[in-house]
């Protein structure tokens, strides 16, 4: 019979072990739904002095029996393993503080901690400084953000007084697309696997099955499957803050398409990108040639007064208030905010902080940034410009230094080497800079997982939309790749760069709440 062939064959065992894999990968999921993962484990939990659960003294020589404080003394060995699949950077680290982790010794008091790791990974212990936030306090350790690779790990051993053995060790902290969670593995040193023997044999079976239908199918019909690609080129402009999404995405694009497809990045604020946009409508309509080729990006929603552009909502982006490390403040009300933006605070001892004059350095009149700015906190436009270099006061009834510059890196790198100076950035960008640090508001932190999970009212946030003039064609470059950008791969990259999607579950919600219209 023809269905029986060896093509059909394949096929039918193959969807059966797709039904399989996907119900034990469901179940998976549900267990470790991100593949970023730092696992932690106590290998060791023994009394130095008095063991209370066992109602004697522990015999004892030397130091542990002539230091004070040392009768109901306990030493703990904690392992710390990046056990996923998946290498972590310093960035992946989501807490608002400078240190990463925290751990917590219920019921006792750290005295001392001792850092090892093993001989092929010194660089670890590069981090471990008083610097990059290794400290204590009470019950509590303070663990810097430690790259770790696929695989790597280090132990601490700390040395605790009051509390008894077995009292509750807990690992605090988050990552981005990760989890931190507690291995029940007991032996020192073993590796727990990433996946189950169960999981590797369906994988292998299924891939298999896969590499043999796909040979067949190659050898009985020589011609590719189409992969929903346009050809032609593009223009995306509008907003600095979302190029670095844009730019990656190009790229992702351009590759996964055989490199026809030809994308330009060319941006230059939010209000210039859309007026770029508009001009280039307007002249292909004059010209009877439809929508024109170019997308403009913009932080939050078109001006009045163009019905022509049509827009698609793409992510939340989240923004913070950035500010030179030697201010020290971490959170400010959104009503001293305010008054800094009017200039009514000069010296950041107004507000508790060192004796620093204020330098607002701010972003020029086409940022999306800056609108955003204006709108969610402010309430207000900012107040005039009154310095060319951000230093020097060039006009001298101006209350504070004001100066505006081109692009968010150019903010944040001012902001960084000018004590004093407080400014905005996209929330990606300003994380990764070094030399300053974000500000709370009125005790929110700019946390995209914090918005996501509804746990924050932060209010420095916008919609990124997308603009075209008019609707293009479905099979145009301009389409294909606003579809791409929104519901297909581009949403790994905007999610990455530090921007929720639209278009998953939490982001429909989010962009429904935070649309104007």
């Amino acid at each position: 019979m023809e269905w029986l062939s060896a093509e059909n064959l394949v096929a039918v065992a193959t969807a059966l072990l797709g039904i399989i894999a996907s119900g034990v990968m469901v179940w998976y999921e549900r267990r470790v739904p991100r593949r970023k993962r730092i696992g932690y484990r106590v290998q060791m939990d023994n009394p130095i002095g008095d063991d209370v659960r066992s109602g004697r003294v522990n015999p004892r020589l030397g130091l542990f029996d002539e230091v004070p404080g040392m009768a109901d003394a306990t030493l703990v060995l904690l392992r710390i393993e990046n056990d996923g699949s998946q290498g972590i950077d310093r960035d992946d680290y989501t807490g608002p503080e400078l240190h990463g982790l925290t751990a917590v010794f219920t019921g006792r008091t750290v005295r001392a901690v001792s850092v090892t790791q093993p001989s092929d990974t010194d660089h670890i212990m590069d981090h471990f400084t008083v610097g990059h936030g290794f400290a204590y306090e009470g019950n509590t350790l303070r663990i810097p953000r430690v790259p770790l690779n696929r695989g790597d790990h280090f132990k601490l051993l700390v040395l605790l007084s009051g509390g008894d053995v077995g009292d509750a060790i807990r690992l605090v902290g988050g990552l981005r697309d990760g989890e931190v969670h507690p291995n029940r593995s007991a032996t020192p040193d073993e590796k727990p696997p990433l996946f189950s023997r169960a999981a590797r044999l369906i994988t292998i079976a299924l891939t298999a099955s896969v590499v043999v239908l796909a040979a067949i199918v190659v050898a009985q019909d020589d011609t590719p499957p189409p992969i929903g690609c346009a050809s032609g080129t593009l223009t995306l402009t509008g907003s600095t803050a979302f190029a670095p999404v844009l730019r990656e995405v190009a790229h992702k694009y351009e590759r996964d398409c055989g490199g026809d497809p030809v994308i330009e990045v060319d941006t230059h604020g939010s209000t210039a990108g859309i007026r770029e946009l508009a001009a280039a409508g307007a002249q292909a309509a004059r010209d009877e040639k439809g929508s024109p080729p170019v997308v403009a990006l913009s932080d939050g929603p078109k001006p009045a007064g163009l019905p022509e552009l049509r827009e698609n909502r793409v992510a939340v982006s989240v923004f913070a208030l950035v500010v030179n490390e030697d201010v020290g403040l971490r959170n400010l009300s959104t009503e001293d905010v305010r008054r800094l933006y009017r200039g009514e605070i000069r010296n950041w001892r107004q507000l508790g902080g060192p004796d620093l004059q204020v330098h607002l350095v701010s972003r020029d009149a086409n940022s999306g940034t800056r609108q955003v700015f204006q709108r969610r906190v402010l309430g207000r436009g900012e107040i005039a410009n009154s310095s060319v270099d951000c230093v020097h006061k060039d006009d001298p009834t101006a209350a504070v230094i004001r100066c505006e510059l081109d692009s968010t890196e150019q903010v944040l790198a001012t902001v960084a080497d000018l004590p004093g100076a407080i400014g905005y950035s996209e929330l990606n960008l300003a994380a990764r800079a070094k030399g300053l640090h974000s500000l709370r508001l009125d005790g929110d932190p700019a946390s995209v997982d914090a918005i996501e999970d509804g746990t924050s009212d932060y209010p420095y946030r916008e919609i990124e939309y997308a603009y075209t003039y008019g609707r293009p064609p479905a099979d145009s470059l301009a389409s294909s790749f606003l579809t791409y950008l929104s519901r297909g791969n581009g949403q790994d990259v905007i999610r990455t760069h530090g921007h929720l999607p639209c278009w998953t579950p939490e982001g429909l919600t989010l962009c429904a709440q935070d649309d104007p219209s």
